[in-house]
């Protein structure tokens, strides 16, 4: 299975559409691009592999595997990405704003459902994270 998440750059938060074959699962917030930096930065554009993870936190989960030194990059609810994340990526049902969203326990418990069922029959699951070229470059020119 191959999940694609295509991010739009703000200076508050990075938001997605996560996909799979074209159909759209949910959105998504993260924290802005900052260089990769721990727990302050979204993680860098590329291809990683998905698997599931359990914590008492979260309970059953999914971890974004081999993150450029980065550790513990994991899909779980969050609604405010500057308050709740620290490097992960959110699943919402509906974005409300720059690295904010809506429902998140709803688009997770979904995005959940979706990727442990190929996981469970033993499919690798490929995340590519990328961003259309033109919103980041209309990004970077408006920080300039």
């Amino acid at each position: 299975m191959v999940l694609v998440l295509n991010r739009q750059y703000f200076p508050e938060g990075t938001n997605g559409q996560l996909k799979c074959e074209g159909k759209l699962i949910c959105n998504t917030i993260e924290l802005p691009w900052k260089n990769n930096e721990t727990r302050v930065s979204c993680i860098p554009e590329g291809e990683y592999f998905i698997r599931k993870r359990y914590s008492q936190k979260f309970q059953w989960h999914l971890e974004v595997m081999a993150v450029q030194n980065r550790s513990l990059i994991l899909f779980h609810p969050a609604n405010n990405a500057l308050q709740e994340l620290h490097g992960c990526i959110a699943p919402v049902t509906k974005l409300s704003g720059p690295g904010m969203g809506l429902l998140s326990r709803k688009a997770f418990a979904k995005l959940k459902d979706f990727v442990f069922k190929a996981l469970n029959k033993n499919e690798s699951v490929l995340l590519i994270v990328e961003s259309n070229p033109s919103l980041l470059r209309q990004y970077q020119d408006d920080k300039e």
